[in-house]
């Protein structure tokens, strides 16, 4: 019988290429935003914060790499512009 504990993973939500992928890209998002703060530098800091927002609020490991990589695009565009 089925243990009611093992429940799949679209109920639950825990897919772990998701969780994988939100944990490394909500890793270097909070990296940014400590350099930043630290740098008193506003890209890398509003920069890791969205990072991080987006490792929470994503539900596809796809689209999370995809919204990060344009994320550090949007940081390295917007540091070189100042």
């Amino acid at each position: 019988m089925d243990e009611p504990s093992q429940l799949p993973a679209a109920i639950t939500g825990l897919n772990p290429g998701t969780l994988i992928a939100s944990l490394i890209w909500g890793a270097i998002g909070a990296g940014f935003f400590i350099y930043g703060k630290k740098q008193r530098s506003a890209p890398p800091l509003f920069g890791g914060i969205l990072m991080v927002a987006g490792s929470y609020f994503i539900g596809s490991a796809l689209w999370m790499s995809v919204a990060s990589v344009a994320i550090i695009a949007g940081i390295y565009f917007w540091s070189r512009r100042d």
